[in-house]
């Protein structure tokens, strides 16, 4: 007799896990806070930007040169937000610290620092990975791995429980496609594990030691499954901290506004460690990339360097104009987008 397709058994455990964990029955979703307290007009002009969809605590600022103007929903100054893939920012500058550090080279292959093997995947540079041209898909492919993301979907889990050993192992069966721009969580998350590697620690200390300890970031760290700050999927359920593992360099931090102000801040003047990772080298799309840093070129002819985040419960965004003199950091405990209001604000004069 004939075995069933593969697609096809995947979706029979996922309709039986659907019906099985109660997803049908959706939760009333959040609303965004009445509490609020900062600047009132920004507080006015996130209410008039702000898109569809469930939101809850909101945490927003807007600097313009020395001015600085925030806008709070729900959330005390102090609180945490996964920034999930403003991670990259971190990874990204850590890469151009460690160039001018003589640890590792542009063209400095994977299986140089990584057990990875000498096939495809060994050969691909680490400018590659930071630039997202490495050829590597944006996950792992493969049925378990297809069907654990959709599981962790379904049940608002956290989709990265790779411990280091697994990612290699994954790294080692993967399929390189065309170097061409594909944005990779898998990409990222072995530049910062090769990174770690080059400077014989681990992810988390480097951050600590290069990024955040110099910046004093002190409330920049990596997420813990059990933050009380918790977050909201875009259909308004409760999500589960994504504390990510092995993937930590591609998603796994967690900050505050004060923070997060901090750190762009140092980005737009040029001050922060490894800033050369601002500078856009190579195509992404219509935009451009440097390490991992994107850069578009808006509407109204302004130029703007940025990156967003998004988790099972949290979106983000930082950016800035530095031409304008303008900057903006969004951080937000549900999964619904602020791309819009974030560029909007950065836009939007003074």
């Amino acid at each position: 007799m004939r075995r069933p397709p593969t697609r096809t058994v995947i979706m029979i455990v996922v309709a039986a896990l659907i019906i099985g964990s109660g997803v049908l029955t959706m939760p009333r979703p959040p609303k965004l806070s009445t509490q609020v307290a900062g600047d009132r007009g920004l507080i006015d002009q996130v209410r008039q930007r702000l898109g569809p969809g469930p939101h809850d605590r909101l945490s927003v600022a807007v600097i313009d040169h020395d001015q600085v103007r925030t806008a709070r929903f729900g959330a005390d100054e102090d609180d945490s937000y996964e920034i999930g893939s403003v991670t990259k920012t971190f990874t990204g500058s850590l890469f151009a610290i460690a160039l001018e550090r003589g640890e590792v080279r542009h063209d400095t292959r994977l299986s140089e620092l990584l057990d990875v093997g000498d096939g495809p995947v060994g050969d691909i540079t680490l400018r590659q990975l930071a630039t997202q041209s490495s050829g590597l898909p944006r996950l792992p492919t493969g049925v378990l791995n297809t069907l654990r993301t959709v599981i962790s979907a379904l049940r608002a889990d956290d989709p990265y429980p790779q411990d280091p050993a697994t990612l290699i192992e994954e790294a080692r069966r993967a399929s390189v496609g065309e170097k061409r721009y594909l944005y990779s969580n898998f990409g990222m998350s072995l530049l910062g594990a090769a990174l770690a590697a080059a400077a014989d620690t681990d992810y988390q200390s480097l951050v600590s030691q290069r990024i955040t300890g110099p910046l004093h970031l002190g409330s920049t760290r990596p997420g813990t499954a059990d933050d009380p700050h918790i977050g909201y999927t875009a259909s308004g359920r409760p999500s589960a901290n994504w504390v990510m593992g092995a993937y930590s360099g591609a998603g796994g931090l967690r900050s505050t506004l004060p923070d997060m102000i901090t750190y762009i801040r140092a980005q737009a003047d040029g001050s922060a460690p490894g800033a050369d990772a601002l500078r856009p080298i190579a195509p992404a799309g219509k935009q451009r990339i440097g390490y991992a840093w994107m850069t578009t070129t808006t509407v109204g002819g302004g130029t703007i360097t940025w990156h967003n985040g998004g988790t099972g419960g949290f979106t983000s965004f930082v950016g800035f104009d530095r031409d304008a003199g303008r900057a903006v950091v969004v951080l937000n405990n549900t999964a619904t987008s602020v791309d819009d209001l974030a560029v909007g604000l950065l836009e939007e004069s003074s």
